[in-house]
């Protein structure tokens, strides 16, 4: 069965988190994503942790899989009429340098459409194109806390409280890679490349400060922390008997009448308190009490089976040891195992969105850096062997 991206080749220039997993995303879907790295490997994979044989898990266990890996000096003559002819034959160009640097200047969109215009540059930076802040790099906590989140999260009285994975990162990797297949997407009615220019600190904004922007200035609302607490109506985390912790969502009348009639106390919904979703919030305090009573005398699977059958959500606290377990993971098939040479099955993150027609996979063990030189530039170039020698001795691959 063919994929939605199948015929779609990437150039992926890009390193950490959020420009490789969105090169992940396309080659998920069938693109064939190359990764293009500087002579003796990127960066990023020296960034820890590391596997049992050396190699930085995310970065080149996880992040570079279903991809092919070539290496090119880009500052060199030689590098950039390489990349010339690469570039011809590529539909997308990825890389997250920051604006105005030697190798932003060599992936800038308007001197890749001249090679071809068909091309379609994705840029991930941290900050755009234009205002004060474009020639700063960042990374994920930096937009997290530029971008308010950092200052709601946590406990009253604590510090602001960073989210404990990357998703800045990553949310900016969905939204880049979103923003390649629209413009894949026009370029099939048109003919024309693009530049898809993705801010992290836009895709921040988004997610916090401009999408709360409308409450403050209508309302004068500064969001506080409050832990689990979620706002305007009554989620929290609450603990059983025997020690597990739960995270409880009785969000509008019809669910919180079913709650009431699950905890027994049915004497709530005529609590003037209790009343809707504003007055359950605002009066979260007596309630958070009154559930975790009802909590603590019961065991957790007691919990969770009268609130799957009253359909009330809920969800257990997994480490990631328990999520490693969890059934409904390999069911949806968001564990994959894939075999490495030098150690053995490696569980990778499947696809988390699921075509019915062209759905995409991962099956591909990521490679080391420069793995597929020989066949990328004999394929692409028409390499000799004897060229790959010389390119070496002069440091170009």
């Amino acid at each position: 069965m063919g994929k939605a991206l199948d015929g779609i080749r990437v150039l992926d220039f890009s390193s950490y988190f959020a420009g490789p997993y969105c090169g992940l995303l396309l080659a998920m879907m069938g693109a064939d994503v190359i990764r293009v790295e500087k002579v003796g490997g990127s960066e990023d994979r020296k960034f820890g942790p590391f596997a049992p044989n050396g190699d930085a898990i995310f970065s080149s266990v996880i992040l570079t899989a279903q991809k092919r890996c070539i290496t090119l000096n880009t500052r060199t003559p030689k590098g950039k009429e390489i990349l010339t002819k690469l570039v011809e034959s590529a539909d997308v160009v990825l890389h997250n340098f920051i604006p105005g640097t030697e190798e932003a200047q060599t992936l800038d969109y308007e001197a890749l459409c001249k090679i071809n215009p068909r091309i379609v540059v994705t840029h991930i930076t941290g900050f755009g194109r234009k205002g004060p802040y474009v020639k700063r790099n960042c990374f994920d906590s930096i937009a997290q806390a530029m971008c308010g989140p950092m200052s709601f999260t946590g406990f009253p009285g604590n510090p602001p409280t960073r989210y404990g994975t990357a998703p800045m990162d990553f949310s900016t990797a969905v939204f880049a890679a979103f923003g390649t297949v629209l413009a894949l997407f026009h370029r099939e009615r048109t003919g024309e490349g693009q530049l898809v220019d993705t801010a992290m600190f836009n895709v921040g904004a988004a997610m916090g400060g401009a999408l709360f922007a409308a409450e403050y200035k209508l309302i004068g609302l500064v969001r506080q922390q409050h832990g689990n607490a979620s706002f305007f109506n009554f989620t929290d985390c609450f603990q059983s008997k025997d020690g597990h912790w739960l995270m409880i969502s009785a969000i509008g009348d019809f669910i919180w009448k079913r709650f009431c009639k699950v905890i027994e106390r049915e004497d709530l919904l005529a609590d003037p308190r209790f009343k809707d979703d504003m007055s359950r919030y605002e009066n979260r305090a007596p309630l958070f009490e009154i559930v975790s009573r009802w909590a603590r005398e019961r065991t957790y699977r007691e919990i969770s089976e009268a609130l799957e059958k009253a359909r009330v959500p809920h969800g257990k606290v997994n480490n990631i040891a328990e999520f490693f377990e969890d059934p409904h993971a390999r069911a949806q098939e968001m564990i994959v195992d894939i075999e490495y040479p030098e150690l053995g099955t490696v569980p990778l993150p499947g696809v988390p969105i699921k075509l019915s027609k062209t759905p995409g996979s991962i099956h591909k063990a990521a490679p080391p850096y420069g793995a597929d030189n020989a066949q990328v530039y004999g394929e692409l170039l028409g390499a000799t062997e004897e060229d790959l020698r010389q390119w070496r001795r002069e440091e170009i691959i």
